[in-house]
């Protein structure tokens, strides 16, 4: 007889409870060994085999990058850009798959069509055009000079108008027009509220990616007072000798508000990529 209340896990569960562990561990082991080199001296990392296990030195090794860099002005400064740049990609994302997915107006499949094309434009094709625009308006060594141009972005709106298009009912709009609602009332006060896991997501891959940006802030900023995080780091590598550790503590350490953001709004990042997957 079997015992009651036993459980035993089929060898496919085993499986994927072990494939998710590993897969678990290979995410975390850079954030990892990232600080065990922080924390340790740039011999020790460089002897074999390597030191696998903090050390010591992560205060001494991050007082160095206080000496060599302006950190906190270069964290304030990338705090400024992702913010701005995340909220205006939200608003104009959001208001233009509304527009895309339920108003009607002449050449809107065309348009979005176009829009989608440009995704297929590499990035490094715009910088000299882009470059020029911006010499002229006089925003070089100037913030604007990055928020400006990621003000709106061809995947937010793709994002949103298919999210939108899956999820808002156009019964739920025409009820709200009969009420007298204008298409900006609609917008603001039921399709916002009920896209909320899709603006979140959205929210974080361009949060992500806005921090992490390198070239474009490298060509336009040359000013060390409007460094971002990413730029700023840069600076750290010597011409003829290189401190790891002096290197990996800064990283870490500019890698920490990326993980509170994640931690911040990771349930409704996997509600926005789960949604519609399974069926009610």
């Amino acid at each position: 007889m079997k015992e009651v209340g036993v459980k035993t896990l089929a060898p496919g569960r085993i499986f994927v409870y072990a494939l998710l562990t590993v897969m678990t561990f290979l995410s975390i082991f850079p954030f990892y060994w990232m600080f065990v080199i922080g924390s340790n001296t740039t011999a020790a990392v460089n002897n074999f085999p390597p030191a696998l296990f903090p050390g010591l030195n992560f205060f001494e090794n991050a007082s160095k990058v206080f000496e060599n860099i302006n950190f906190l002005r270069a964290l304030f400064n990338s705090f400024v850009v992702s913010t701005a740049i995340t909220v205006s990609v939200l608003f104009f994302c959001s208001l233009a798959g509304f527009a895309f997915a339920k108003l009607n107006f002449t050449g809107k499949k065309y348009l979005f069509i176009f829009i989608i094309g440009t995704m297929m434009v590499p990035i490094q094709l715009g910088l000299i055009p882009s470059y020029m625009i911006i010499s002229k308006l006089g925003w070089i060594n100037d913030l604007r000079a990055i928020i400006i141009p990621a003000s709106v972005n061809a995947f937010g709106v793709f994002w949103m108008r298919q999210y939108i298009t899956a999820t808002i009912p156009n019964e739920l709009l025409d009820a709200g027009r009969i009420d007298g609602a204008s298409n900006f009332r609609l917008y603001w006060n039921i399709v916002v509220p009920a896209v909320r896991p899709a603006i979140a997501t959205l929210g974080l891959i361009t949060y992500m990616q806005v921090w992490n940006d390198f070239l474009w802030p490298l060509v336009v900023l040359k000013d060390s007072s409007v460094h971002t995080i990413q730029i700023a780091l840069r600076l750290l590598n010597g011409a003829y000798y290189k401190d790891f550790s002096m290197i990996l503590a800064g990283t870490f350490m500019a890698t920490i508000p990326i993980l509170i953001v994640f931690l911040i709004f990771s349930k409704q990042f996997i509600a926005g990529l789960t949604e519609g997957s399974v069926k009610n």
